[in-house]
């Protein structure tokens, strides 16, 4: 999955299979904002888990 684009913000997800754990950077302008950390099963996180993590950040930081 590539990044997300909203409002502005730019979310890049990026995972490692061997760890289970992931990570969205969130980037506004090319500036670093924030690491939104998570963990999955299986081969790689669902698209709707990544766009869950997204739709929770931007509705709690009103994005």
């Amino acid at each position: 999955m590539g990044a997300i684009e909203r409002n502005g913000y730019r979310f890049e997800p990026e995972y490692s299979v061997i760890n289970q754990n992931g990570a969205v950077h969130v980037t506004r302008d090319g500036d670093f904002i924030e690491e939104i950390k998570f963990q999955f099963e299986g081969e790689s996180p669902a698209p709707s888990q990544i766009e869950e993590i997204v739709d929770t950040y931007c509705e709690k930081n009103n994005i």
